[in-house]
C-alpha cells in the first residue's frame, strides 16, 4: 500500500475531517492509478473520493481501544528518525 497514508486511529489530538480526506484522496489516486482524472470520469473519482471518506469516518468513529492516544509530535519525531536512519 501507499507509504504516504498515515494512521488515523487513536491520536491525540483527534484526526481532523480534514486528515480523513486527504487519506481518501491519496487512496483513490492510488487505486484509480490517476493523479486527476479526465472529465469522463471525475464524477465517479470524486463519488469514489467522498464514500471513502464517509466510511473511514465511520471505521474511526467505530473502533475502541485500551491503549491511551498517541502523541502526534512524538510520532512524527519517530517517523523522521526512521526516514534518517533509511536514508542517511
Amino acid at each position: 500500500m501507499c507509504r504516504n497514508i498515515r494512521p488515523l486511529f487513536n491520536f491525540d489530538p483527534p484526526t481532523t475531517e480534514d486528515e480523513i480526506r486527504k487519506s481518501a484522496i491519496q487512496y483513490v489516486r492510488k487505486v484509480s492509478g490517476f493523479l486527476k482524472p479526465s472529465q469522463a470520469n471525475e464524477a465517479a473519482f470524486n463519488q469514489a473520493i467522498e464514500e471513502t471518506t464517509a466510511t473511514i469516518q465511520k471505521l474511526l468513529d467505530a473502533m475502541v481501544t485500551n491503549q491511551p492516544p498517541k502523541d502526534r509530535a512524538v510520532e512524527a519525531a519517530k517517523a523522521r528518525e526512521r526516514y534518517m536512519a533509511r536514508f542517511a
